[in-house]
């Protein structure tokens, strides 16, 4: 689902609770959504079709530059690895072909209380948008695998926001300005597993950044890169967002 919908029945309104931070930007891997380390494997694979060896000094460099650049947009992160243009894309079309092919195979789950948090958050009168730095093609595999397609306002990727995914603020400020459901950035939540979508955040001027301990980086990388609150999982955050209305 990438368009926005506004049918949402603002019932936190109705019940006298007041929201003022009504738009929630999420990130999907490691934080709503676990994928069992297929980024690696897709990795491993693509790079192989590229002609990387695997246990080789260089493959394993490039994983691990992968794994520490975990939430940034992955053709930026292709492009770093592989030097010029036209391999980074053959190598980010080898790594979406891969990850889609082990999405099929049921391998991605939500974390736990992630469609819960979601689904309360929504039933607060908060618009929800899931970002993710994956392709469009990728993104709707997950959502589709997941049953997902209608669970979030708003769906992103990098090329919906110009091209340029975390840790730009591009992606969350496209959410602000297609959805309308905030006046003031600072009125922005976002929420991610990893450096970069801290980064994110505070870059797009969001007035609550909370990284959550389910995914790639821990508490110290994420309050280094500017973290307002660390939450054990994003099944937290309608609590966090009440208590901080």
């Amino acid at each position: 689902m990438s368009d926005i919908t506004n049918d949402t029945p603002d019932t936190a309104e109705a019940s006298g609770v007041v929201t003022r931070r009504k738009l929630v930007v999420l990130d999907m891997a490691g934080t709503t959504v676990a994928d069992g380390g297929l980024v690696e494997r897709a990795f491993e694979q693509a790079a192989e079709r590229l002609g990387v060896e695997p246990g080789t000094p260089d493959h394993a460099a490039k994983l691990q530059y992968v794994l520490d650049t975990m939430g940034e947009s992955k053709i930026s992160v292709f492009r770093h690895l592989f030097g010029t243009e036209e391999l980074a894309r053959r190598a980010n079309s080898a790594f979406e072909e891969a990850y889609g092919e082990l999405v099929d195979g049921g391998l991605v789950t939500p974390l736990p209380g992630a469609r819960a948090a979601i689904e309360k958050l929504r039933a607060d009168g908060r618009t929800v948008a899931l970002t993710t730095g994956f392709a469009r093609v990728t993104q709707d595999a997950i959502l589709d695998a997941l049953g997902w397609q209608d669970l979030a306002d708003l769906t992103l990727c990098p090329a919906d926001a110009g091209g340029r995914g975390r840790p730009f603020p591009d992606m969350v400020l496209t959410a602000f300005l297609r959805t309308g459901a905030v006046d003031d950035v600072t009125d922005i939540v976002v929420a991610g597993d990893t450096a970069y979508d801290m980064l994110s955040g505070r870059r797009a001027g969001a007035g609550i950044v909370a990284g959550v301990l389910t995914g790639a980086h821990d508490r110290a990388a994420l309050t280094g890169h500017g973290a307002t609150h660390v939450l054990a999982s994003v099944a937290e955050l309608p609590s966090l967002l009440v208590e901080s209305a």
